[in-house]
């Protein structure tokens, strides 16, 4: 078995939102830039895979016909604006979302097929906003919910983890599947009150999904301490508990401390400390089986390098990133530690904590 999957395709360059947009597509090449400078893709522990474009029946496993039927004649007209916000839509942009979403559910393949060990999957436009019938937050099609619904459709799976460290909630995945228990959704992100106006604490999911959302809704510029004190203590007893059979992650580098969009203060060591609690429950749970699929991060300047050092972290090659590390202030610790013990309060009715 090979060990990591990079999958990525030079067509995802194709979707272009238009000048101050951040989701833009050098994102993607400034990624693939220092993938190839670390000369990570030479050492026969992960390699480049091509994605295939999803349809349209992939796409109806989480998202209404409807919608998709709006996207694309969006699309063809021109493109323009999906929401009333910020997702915004170019000609080739139904093609390359297609291609997301094909991206993701390549690599859950490939690691359900035990070709390879892990896979992380570089794709954009980015989709944990998106939900069944709308688009949001720069976010089209839910490429993680519909690899979720491939594996619990295809792979008869009926304990997957989707483990959301994008700095902003993602609502369209909490949406998806907020009534099932065959998928645990548990996100840390920042305060959701602006923006998108989901992802509390007291949103722990309804019938037979009730308990199997967790969210952890931290105030800005927490640090690495406080964000890995709540992956200790909330994330890893969890989702211990729950035994996940595949582990998806939805991964923005948004999180980082010099990200323009987003108001975390992570370091790469957090991040990176925070996958490696990840792979250790992929180890003793899913047999190693790990995808990983981009959503936000927005910094040009370190967005390379975070992504390299995931990708050196899962493929188990060594890769050296320099950063400075944060350090949150009383009042900022004082209402996180709150927030902890709030969220701990919460999902004790459903889980020992």
């Amino acid at each position: 078995m090979k060990k990591t999957a990079v999958v990525y395709s030079r067509k995802y360059l194709g979707h272009d939102p238009g000048p101050n947009h951040p989701d833009v597509p050098e994102r993607l090449e400034a990624i693939m830039k220092e993938l190839k400078n670390s000369s990570l893709l030479n050492t026969g522990k992960c390699s480049l895979v091509k994605p295939d474009l999803a349809n349209i029946e992939d796409l109806k496993l989480v998202h209404e016909l409807n919608y998709i039927q709006l996207v694309k004649r969006c699309c063809a007209s021109e493109g323009g604006l999906l929401d009333i916000g910020d997702t915004v839509v170019c000609p080739r942009s139904f093609e390359v979302a297609l291609l997301a979403a094909g991206g993701a559910m390549k690599a859950v393949d490939l690691v359900a097929a035990k070709t390879y060990q892990n896979a992380f999957a570089f794709v954009r436009p980015p989709g944990h906003h998106a939900g069944s019938y709308y688009a949001m937050g720069f976010c089209i099609f839910n490429n993680v919910a519909i690899a979720a619904s491939r594996l619990l459709q295809d792979y008869n799976f009926d304990r997957v983890l989707i483990l959301d460290v994008d700095a902003h909630h993602g609502n369209g995945t909490q949406d998806i599947f907020y009534d099932t228990s065959d998928v645990l959704y548990m996100s840390l992100h920042e305060d959701p009150t602006a923006f998108p106006g989901s992802g509390f604490a007291d949103e722990v999911g309804k019938e037979d999904g009730l308990g199997y959302t967790v969210n952890i809704p931290f105030p800005y510029h927490v640090d690495d301490q406080i964000y890995l004190q709540a992956v200790n203590q909330i994330v890893v007893p969890i989702a211990e508990q729950y035994e996940p059979q595949f582990i998806l992650v939805s991964v923005g580098f948004d999180t980082h401390h010099t990200d323009p969009v987003a108001g975390l203060a992570l370091s790469a060591f957090g991040f990176l400390e925070t996958l490696t609690r990840i792979l250790d429950l992929a180890s003793r749970f899913s047999m190693e089986k790990l995808v990983a699929v981009l959503e936000g991060g927005y910094s040009l300047s370190f967005l390379g390098k975070l992504a390299t050092a995931a990708v050196a972290k899962m493929a188990g090659i060594s890769y050296q990133i320099q950063d400075r590390r944060s350090v949150a202030n009383s009042r900022t610790r004082k209402q996180a530690q709150k927030i902890i013990e709030d969220v701990k309060k919460t999902q004790s009715s459903f889980w020992e904590l």
